[in-house]
């Protein structure tokens, strides 16, 4: 089976789609992070995962561990009112609680999960420490946990600390009944926390450690091992998810196709980075960025909106001779022919941002409207590719934010959400770092969104010289404080050979203006 190394694209996209699937929170996002393990956030409806290279076994099971404790996140956002901190005793019970609670829930909207439960039931219980292991009164804790989810727990503890443990579940089972006949939510279970905390003789603050993957060694099952691990998990969790074969639930037939696409998706994904790095343009690649402080989806449906008929490739504009007469308009004094205009964007188009130290006072509003602009091209099926420029440690990097020939996604929000304005403009530098990635591409135009004035414009004027050689439409957009500046600074591009130039002094426009200009092409 294909190993898929790591949360690429493709694998962040479908999370996505699944997440809002599951969940019915069309704004939910996910991302991955080694700190602090899988946990919710419920203001946002923000799921932080566990990075799926450090799980254990081969691809296709980490995807299939991936895509259940998804699952499990998902139905938190569907189910729970809150999710508290698991650092503390009385958040764990809690979520823990809630863990079956959710799970007798979600199965009742997704019946066809129960296999894949049974899979990740395998793996969440080889991931838990041996009681042995875990020192103090979290040891009790960690054995009500395993106790409560799994109906047993690993390894030794003394007979008195067995029976409050026991007797916790016992008591536990009994509130989670309650809690799913009478349609309780989490702030009724929340209430319940402190008869199970009573039972374990512990404090609700105690510090409660974190059991993650990769910090025990690799534990890969063969074959037989979790056949047979599923064979006694089906038997003893039957209530949990119905009837299982626990032969179907090892080979996992049903995901097989699911995770070759996939696998086929990432490696194309690769091959994009592969092609970047080859000529120093970095790829953005932290996934525990939150990409949804720079989505303004008032000027994202606003824009949509207004270029709605370019969708269809058509649009009936006012013309002084036509093929309609508009009455209101010629009321009005505008021009009263109505003719139908053919909107169409047939080149690929390269967007380079610049995201110089000047930018930084205004970096997330200036990334609202490129992201917007980005949203709406992908609305409008365009080809394009996004870039921007930074300077890193006194040196110039070109990064990667979308690349040609695939469909703007969350991933490329997130590599936008991650560039850190700062440094100067050197735009020659710049330009010669993406030479040969354009003159491989050959993009019908090549656009230049930038705030300030190059280090050195000879150096400009001749890299933009070799560019329209290539064939290469050459746009920039000046972006400045107040009309004048955006003017001045517009002008001043324009002397350094580029084909056409736009001012833009509020950063809400620059989307409208940069579709207006592809429009008018």
């Amino acid at each position: 089976m294909q190993e898929l190394l790591g949360p690429g694209d493709a694998l962040i996209e479908i999370g996505t789609f699944l997440a809002r699937r599951w969940s019915g929170r069309d704004n939910a996002t996910i991302e991955f992070s080694e700190r602090g393990g899988i946990r919710t956030r419920m203001s946002d409806a923000r799921i932080t995962l566990y990075p799926i290279e450090k799980l254990s076994g081969d691809g296709f099971e980490k995807y299939r561990q991936f895509r259940a404790y998804l699952w499990y996140e998902s139905m938190r956002l569907r189910f729970c009112d809150k999710v508290l901190s698991s650092d503390h005793a009385f958040g764990f019970i809690l979520n823990t609680l809630e863990t079956k609670r959710i799970e007798h829930l979600g199965m009742k909207a997704w019946r066809g999960m129960g296999t894949e439960l049974a899979f990740y039931r395998v793996y969440q219980q080889e991931y838990r420490p041996q009681l042995n292991s875990v020192y103090g009164r979290a040891k009790v804790v960690e054995g009500f946990y395993q106790q409560f989810l799994f109906g047993k727990f690993k390894g030794e503890i003394s007979g008195r600390h067995a029976e409050k443990i026991a007797r916790a579940a016992r008591a536990a089972h009994v509130i989670l009944d309650e809690a799913v006949s009478g349609d309780h939510g989490t702030s009724w279970l929340e209430k319940k926390v402190p008869e199970i905390i009573r039972m374990l003789d512990i404090d609700s603050l105690l510090t409660i450690p974190l059991a993650l993957p990769w910090m025990k060694p690799q534990m890969a099952l063969t074959e037989e091992e979790l056949l047979k691990a599923l064979t006694k998990v089906t038997r003893d969790a039957e209530g949990d998810f119905a009837k299982v074969d626990p032969s179907a639930a090892a080979r996992g037939d049903a995901l097989r196709e699911e995770y070759r696409a996939l696998a086929a998706e990432s490696r194309k994904d690769d091959a994009h980075g592969v092609t970047a790095a080859d000529v120093g343009v970095q790829v953005p690649s932290r996934t525990d960025v939150d990409e949804s402080t720079i989505y303004d989806l008032d000027l994202i449906n606003s824009l949509k909106t207004r270029f709605k008929s370019w969708k269809s490739g058509w649009s009936e504009e006012n013309f002084s001779s036509g093929d309609e007469f508009d009455g209101e308009a010629y009321i009005e004094g505008h021009v009263p022919f109505l003719t139908d205009v053919k909107k169409v964007i047939k080149a690929e188009i390269a967007i380079m941002l610049d995201h110089s130290s000047s930018i930084a006072g205004d970096q997330v509003e200036y990334k609202k409207a490129t992201l917007a602009l980005c949203e709406v091209l992908g609305y409008l099926k365009v080809d394009f590719s996004v870039y921007a420029f930074s300077t890193v440690n006194k040196a110039v990097v070109c990064w990667m934010i979308k690349p040609g020939g695939q469909q703007w996604n969350s991933a490329c929000a997130k590599r936008l959400a991650q560039v850190e304005a700062n440094g100067s403009t050197p735009l020659a530098e710049v330009y010669g770092k993406m030479f040969p990635i354009l003159q491989a591409k050959r993009p019908g135009i090549f656009l230049t969104l930038t705030d300030g004035e190059p280090a050195d414009p000879g150096a400009v004027r001749s890299m933009i010289k070799g560019y329209r050689g290539l064939g290469i439409r050459m746009v920039a957009l000046g972006l400045g404080p107040d009309t004048v500046r955006a003017t001045t600074i517009a002008s001043n591009l324009k002397h350094l050979g580029y084909e056409r130039t736009l001012a833009v002094s509020r950063l809400g426009d620059i989307p409208g203006k940069v579709l207006g200009v592809l429009g008018a092409d």
